[in-house]
């Protein structure tokens, strides 16, 4: 039995503080129509993670699937490589401390 055609896309990580769910971020690139700039949006997803295999950075492939709660609509269906640090995350701040001692 066919379910017909589901959408898939492939985005980052950028949380996993839910259990069974990650929130991916898909960037986009496209040409504005009218002021034909080179425009970057994005949009966070919610995606139900079984395993709780997905971590921040991961680059993962999501695909549409039934409603699972209120806000996922989601799936992750295949890790598609790790990631060390994503976009949100920062080196820690050196303190001032730290700083006068190496001067």
């Amino acid at each position: 039995m066919d379910r017909g055609k589901r959408k898939s896309r492939a985005g980052v990580v950028v949380s996993n503080k839910m259990n069974k769910t990650v929130v991916v971020e898909i960037e986009r690139v496209f040409q504005h129509p009218f002021y034909h700039k080179v425009v970057r949006a994005s949009n966070k997803f919610k995606a139900h993670d079984e395993q709780n295999a997905c971590n921040v950075g991961d680059l993962v492939e999501i695909m549409e699937t039934r409603p699972i709660s209120a806000d996922k609509r989601w799936r992750v269906v295949k890790i598609l490589g790790k990631g060390k640090l994503s976009g949100h995350e920062r080196p820690k701040k050196r303190e001032k401390n730290e700083e006068e001692q190496e001067t």
